[in-house]
């Protein structure tokens, strides 16, 4: 749903619903943090080599969800450097801090932040992380622009949105079940998961922002699930649109759903029923 296509009243109203839904998500997240992390770390990993955190500089990281991208930068900052680990909504912040406590990071400090209006001063940070995001927003152009207003001149930004859906298997064979069954309406255009797959767009959006030296690449993750019910489990945890379909179902139904997508995913079921699915971000540097 994009945004020059809604009144100032139903921008509100949608930017509410979603942020909402992720408020109501964050205890599956939180749940599935762990899992997510250690499937996610080769994109963690390109967004910090890139950015280069140094000790005594300010990482900011938006939309951090479970917090794990900056937790890694944190010890990167050390001595003297400081983590803003910021989200959204107060679940996930909450899951976040719970996260910090566990592993014993003490120079972070925890902010509700929207990312279309970043309430911190202007050229204030030297970093700027945001994992899965900016595609996620009404507008993401002006979340690139105040991520570019926050940063110190020579600052940089590392930001991962998802490559296109024939990347993703691990995600889209369920929403194509969903779909193909009758049980959701096809993804509309707007915020979701695929909004800024197009490499050029991002590439557009960022350099339109005012930052300088894009790069985008590519960076592979592979989901592996013990088997489809693992799979299915963790998606009902992720997702809050398959949880409800999922929750809402009778038995038979269900059983329908799963055999739809254990036929989808047979080229990367094993003889054991264990999944490799594989995945890709679009990872971004720039520099302000």
């Amino acid at each position: 749903m994009a945004e020059e296509n809604l009144s100032t009243g139903d921008v509100s109203e949608e930017r509410e619903r979603l942020l909402d839904g992720w408020d109501e998500a964050s205890r599956g997240w939180g749940r599935q943090a762990d899992r997510l992390q250690a499937a996610a770390r080769p994109i963690s990993d390109w967004m910090l080599s890139h950015a280069n955190p140094r000790p005594g500089e300010t990482v900011l990281e938006l939309a951090a969800g479970p917090g794990d991208t900056g937790f890694m930068a944190a010890s990167l900052i050390e001595p003297g450097g400081r983590l803003i680990s910021s989200d959204a909504t107060a679940g996930m912040l909450a899951v976040a801090r719970d996260r910090a406590a566990e592993q014993g990071i003490t120079n972070v400090e925890f902010k509700q932040l929207q990312l279309e209006w970043i309430d911190l001063p202007t050229a204030s940070v030297d970093v700027v992380l945001c994992r899965w995001g900016v595609m996620l927003i009404i507008d993401p152009a002006t979340a690139l622009r105040e991520c570019r207003r926050v940063l110190r001149p020579g600052g940089r930004l590392a930001l991962a949105v998802w490559d296109r859906p024939q990347e993703n298997p691990w995600t889209t064979l369920i929403q194509r079940a969903l779909v193909d069954l009758g049980h959701v309406e096809p993804p509309a255009p707007g915020p979701g998961m695929f909004a800024l797959a197009d490499r050029a767009r991002l590439t557009g959006l960022l350099e339109d922002a005012g930052f300088l030296d894009v790069e985008v690449e590519p960076v592979p993750i592979l989901r592996r699930y013990a088997s489809l019910t693992d799979w299915l489990g963790e998606t009902r945890d992720l997702s809050r649109q398959f949880g409800m379909v999922w929750d809402s179902l009778p038995d038979p139904e269900r059983q329908r759903l799963r055999e739809v997508v254990a036929e989808a995913a047979g080229d990367y079921t094993d003889a054991r029923g264990a999944l490799a699915l594989p995945g890709s971000s679009l990872a971004a540097l720039a520099s302000a």
